[in-house]
């Protein structure tokens, strides 16, 4: 029998660590202030209607990538890849106004 073809981004999702849910959120809410911030700084309506993004946006960025890489024990490589990938999914699925809310209360007081 022909064995079945194993798509490349197949295997590399098992590769990647498992995550908690408490882990995904961060990571979630990591990309969606990157992807605000960025639209801010580019003049998009859709990024421009959040608070600012560059400074509180980024400290949670650094903090949570920090803390899923320790608690998660990822390489930098690893945490990279799995903030990429939900940038990704987040732009591809234009689920971004979705997660806002929730993550919006995970930043840092001003």
């Amino acid at each position: 029998m022909p064995q079945e073809a194993v798509p490349q981004d197949s295997a590399s999702r098992e590769d990647a660590p498992s995550l908690s849910l408490e882990h995904r959120m961060l990571v979630r809410c990591s990309a969606a202030f990157a992807l605000t911030a960025n639209g801010q700084v580019n003049g998009q309506a859709g990024a421009l209607r959040y608070p600012a993004m560059a400074e509180r946006g980024q400290e949670f960025f650094v903090r949570a990538s920090a803390q899923v890489m320790d608690e998660a024990e990822l390489d930098r490589a690893q945490i990279s890849a799995a903030l990429s990938a939900e940038a990704q999914q987040l732009r591809d699925n234009g689920t971004i106004d979705d997660v806002m809310p929730a993550c919006l209360g995970l930043l840092p007081a001003e």
